[in-house]
């Protein structure tokens, strides 16, 4: 029989507790949600079978495509490569901002047309040339099983692994989560306890100890993006105490990328993010001692454009996803000056672009 069909969906989840009560506690991340025997935690795809904590998309996925790394967004990470990208459904947050709220909102499982074990995952990047497999659009974590079995597929292959998560997580995910990845991207959505509440249904201090972990506690390659929010945490203070942060807690060399929000899901009340406004948040952060700050989801080649923090010299110039130079030696160091610039570099730039491919896998 086949394995998926054989799971049903349902995989045994490695997070979880029973109870005194006999129910089944999720300990993946900070909500701990409790389940009697049928029920679902809040990210609705870990759930209570017959007394035993569950994953019900295990080999489902929304579907896959191959993207330039850029689009992570991860700029320091073989810039100019493909990946090949994937999700399931579901989330651990509720952000009203949720740009990809159709796949981390779903409640039907229906919309998991694709299917594939990790095996074929790793099989499938090395077909389609993707040096990378990505997991994201929706919240990784909350597959955190099918994802680490993936990854492992992958590294068995010669083949790397890139996390596209809000960190919102416990001590034991974290570790084995990122313990099998090669780089991150992780969503430090504001940096108040009040936004995370009002707007996310989270807290910011899980997240804060997700980024320090990474920094401090592994070689995973780590970039954070901030989507910044006309009325809600785009103001100059916040924005500077965001950045200091980062300077402070994790150093000078992580990249920053400030992303524009555009009205949807349950904030289609707030206008879309000005240019200039990145352009700010951009210049505050660089001013707190930040060496690679970029802006995204607007068409700004300066604010996509690697400078050497030595020189001033352009080491990777990018137009959207298109990189136009790319002046790093095979050491990564900048051609001008010699400056190792910060990250994960090849002796070239891989020839991606902008291209979107859409693929279809099945087991």
């Amino acid at each position: 029989m086949d394995r998926i069909a054989e799971l049903g969906g349902a995989h045994p989840a490695r997070y979880g507790e029973p109870t005194d009560d006999g129910r089944v506690r999720c300990t993946l991340c900070p909500r701990h949600c409790t389940m009697a025997d049928g029920q679902r935690g809040f990210c609705f795809v870990r759930a209570n079978q017959g007394g035993r904590l569950v994953l019900t998309t295990y080999g489902r996925s929304s579907g896959f495509c191959i993207d330039p790394i850029e689009k992570k967004p991860l700029n320091h990470f073989y810039p100019g490569t493909p990946v090949l990208s994937f999700g399931t459904a579901g989330c651990n947050l509720a952000c009203k901002f949720c740009q990809n709220w159709d796949i981390s909102k779903a409640r039907e499982l229906d919309r998991l047309q694709d299917t594939a074990l990790p095996e074929t995952i790793a099989d499938a990047a090395v077909a389609v040339g993707a040096t990378s497999v990505a997991y994201t659009y929706n919240e990784p974590l909350i597959f955190a099983e099918y994802a680490i079995d993936t990854a492992l597929a992958c590294r068995a292959r010669g083949v790397r692994n890139v996390a596209v998560s809000n960190g919102y997580c416990d001590d034991a995910v974290r570790r084995d989560f990122y313990g099998v990845m090669d780089a991150a991207n992780i969503d430090l959505k504001g940096f108040t306890d009040d936004f995370y509440r009002s707007l996310t249904g989270g807290s910011l201090q899980p997240v804060l100890d997700t980024l320090t972990y990474l920094v401090h506690e592994t070689d995973v390659w780590l970039e954070i993006t901030t989507l910044v929010i006309p009325g809600h945490n785009d103001s100059d203070a916040e924005l500077r105490d965001l950045s200091t942060w980062v300077f402070r807690e994790l150093g000078p060399d992580v990249p920053l990328h400030f992303s524009a929000f555009h009205p949807d899901y349950r904030l289609r009340d707030v206008p879309p993010t000005p240019p200039a406004t990145l352009r700010r948040a951009r210049a505050i952060a660089r001013d707190a001692g930040l060496r690679y700050v970029y802006v995204g989801n607007v068409h700004d080649v300066e604010g996509g454009t690697t400078f050497c923090p030595s020189c001033g010299a352009t080491v990777i110039a990018r137009d959207w996803y298109e990189i136009l130079t790319y002046a790093l030696d095979a050491r990564g160091r900048c051609a001008a000056c010699g400056t190792a610039i910060a990250g994960r570099f090849a002796a070239a730039a891989g020839h991606f672009g902008p291209q979107r491919r859409p693929v279809r896998l099945s087991s």
